[in-house]
């Protein structure tokens, strides 16, 4: 077992304007995101269940085609294989959880 402060982990930019800090398990990837204001996530998808929480600002997230504005408290549970995209209409900070784990964070 181990604890850490989210604020004292390494900082990596995995894709512009998305800044994280990341926790990875033998089963799970979580992260917690500091994004820019109007960046972007291009759509994709992956095998991994994810759940997303916005903890602050506002965010666009389009899931299967449909879009959803998510605001501080929103939770999106994004099945395997689901295409989803989104951007960022404010700054924000999110938690992203995704299970197994994202070996292409590590």
């Amino acid at each position: 077992m181990t604890v850490n402060m989210f604020d004292e982990l390494m900082e990596k930019e995995q894709m512009p304007g998305f800044k994280g800090r990341f926790v990875h398990t033998d089963r799970m990837t979580i992260v917690r995101w500091d994004i820019a204001e109007g960046a972007v996530l291009p759509e994709h998808s992956h095998s991994q269940e994810q759940i997303t929480t916005i903890l602050s600002g506002e965010f666009e997230m389009v899931i299967d085609g449909q879009p959803h504005q998510m605001v501080e408290g929103s939770v999106a549970v994004i099945p395997s294989n689901t295409v989803h995209k989104g951007r960022a209409l404010t700054a924000c900070r999110a938690f992203d959880v995704w299970s197994p784990v994202r070996d292409d964070y590590q």
